[in-house]
């Protein structure tokens, strides 16, 4: 499982030995905080998928992990089976377009990113988990109940 770091400047996401093989890549992944345009939690990453893996390693509907290069620019991709995901918009980062990873985290992730950071790196479960301010949201309206129009049955077939 994918470990997220976050701190005042950016947030880290660290590989596991398998991730780092399946990836191919050697070191975690760093993007800078301000680089974050947009976190995004879905429920398929498969669908966010683009381009092409180079090098990256692709099971269908199983893994995919690595570099996905496109014309949109270049996606760093660790998905997992069919499983929550979180997808990362970059601006201005010099690696990547967008981050694409499937992780249990994903709602931590987005609150995390909300709060103002730690100087040393913090698990992204742990700065999330703590105090956090809560925003109370109005109830929604009830709905009326809609009634049935007069003349809308349909006639009895005879």
């Amino acid at each position: 499982m994918v470990t997220l770091l976050l701190d005042s400047t950016r947030l880290e996401v660290a590989l596991s030995v398998t991730e780092r093989a399946l990836s191919f890549r050697k070191a975690p992944v760093r993007v800078e905080r301000a680089d974050i345009r947009k976190v995004q939690l879905v429920d398929d990453p498969w669908s966010w998928l683009r381009g092409v893996p180079n090098p990256g390693t692709v099971v269908p509907r199983t893994v995919a992990m690595g570099l996905w290069r496109s014309a949109n620019g270049d996606d760093f991709v660790l998905v997992r089976r069919r499983r929550p995901s979180v997808v990362i918009d970059l601006d201005g980062d010099e690696e990547f377009a967008r981050l694409i990873i499937t992780t249990r985290h994903g709602l931590a992730l987005v609150q995390a990113l909300r709060l103002e950071g730690e100087d040393e790196p913090i698990d992204v479960v742990e700065l999330a988990t703590s105090e956090i301010p809560v925003i109370e949201r109005e109830p929604r309206p009830e709905r009326a109940t809609r009634t049935p129009r007069v003349g809308a049955t349909k006639p009895a077939q005879a």
